[in-house]
């Protein structure tokens, strides 16, 4: 499977896919307010196919409603049995059942198996009646399983594809090297062959410019256009870091690959590190570089392995592997 992520052209047309991502919206908190009415009526679990019936017959008589394909609800009723499959699951663990979102900040919604949508010649989509151009940046090759339409909060659209990729993969360069690596607060990586890569902090770097925006943005009326213009300035600031972040690991992960042909890596508690160091954590982002090292080296036919936390790596003898 591979993910490609594609720009919409602004377009007056766009508004109308904004306004269905808008009816996605009211869709799910509709399903959310039957799903607690139910339990607090009978005690139980609302059924995914119930859900998805009912609301198959509510969207017969809403003209909103109709605006969002047959496929996008069945979607959205699907993403809220797993949501809550997992609440059942990690109760425990302080895992939050799925709850109300704000229509203006609802973000997408998916259609599957090439219903409600269809590629035209060159950078052209079809998505129900109308026609929209998008930057079509590379080429969509192998079979569309999904096409999901995003809104970013600057209200930029994006078409966000997942292709079953039949093609071969890239030629593996054994390098025949093996390599350990150890995150760390003030070096981004150790490597076991004694080579530091420091993290550049991109958050940190642009922390005095997020102080200055959001200052900017609070000291606005409520409601007025020029706190909407001030909120778009703090959002951009926040994309820059994240682009310039996700820049950097792509760069750094091709890096490593070429180099070493097994990269090892400790199993991280992450929301641990988050609870003690905050924000440092969250500058550092080691879950989003782990994903796409991992894609990387998949790609590449590198091994990624990762040792348990737990294990006395640095007690055990590298001779007879006595602890």
């Amino acid at each position: 499977m591979k993910t490609l992520k594609f720009k919409f052209y602004k377009h007056k047309r766009n508004r109308y896919l904004k306004r269905t991502i808008n009816a996605a919206g009211a869709i799910y908190n509709h399903c959310i307010a039957l799903h607690k009415r139910y339990y607090r009526m009978w005690g139980k679990h609302l059924n995914c196919a119930k859900l998805q019936s009912h609301v198959a017959k509510l969207r017969k008589r809403n003209p909103l409603w109709q605006s969002v394909g047959s496929q996008a609800v069945q979607d959205i009723c699907q993403r809220i049995e797993k949501a809550y499959q997992l609440f059942f699951k990690y109760n425990k663990k302080k895992v939050r059942p799925p709850g109300f979102k704000k229509v203006k900040k609802y973000k997408s919604f998916t259609l599957k198996a090439r219903a409600g949508y269809k590629f035209l010649g060159g950078n052209r989509v079809k998505i129900g009646s109308r026609v929209y151009p998008f930057w079509k940046s590379r080429e969509i090759e192998g079979t569309v399983k999904t096409l999901t339409i995003k809104r970013t909060p600057l209200g930029e659209l994006f078409m966000v594809v997942v292709v079953d990729d039949d093609s071969n993969p890239e030629i593996e360069v054994k390098t025949g090297k093996i390599a350990g690596f150890d995150f760390g607060l003030k070096t981004f990586l150790t490597c076991s062959d004694g080579d530091q890569i420091e993290s550049p902090q991109f958050f940190k770097q642009s922390l005095n410019a997020i102080k200055k925006a959001s200052r900017q943005h609070s000291k606005k009326l409520k409601g007025s256009s020029n706190r909407e213009r001030a909120r778009k300035n703090l959002v951009r600031k926040y994309e820059d870091i994240s682009n310039r972040r996700r820049d950097w690991f792509w760069k750094l992960a091709h890096e490593l690959t070429d180099k070493f042909n097994i990269l090892c890596f400790e199993t991280l508690n992450l929301k641990g590190m988050q609870r003690l160091w905050g924000r440092k954590i969250s500058d550092l982002a080691l879950g989003e570089f782990l994903q796409i090292l991992e894609w990387v080296a998949k790609k590449k036919g590198k091994q990624l392995v990762f040792v348990d936390q737990w294990y006395p790596s640095t007690k055990t003898c590298s001779g007879c592997g006595h602890i």
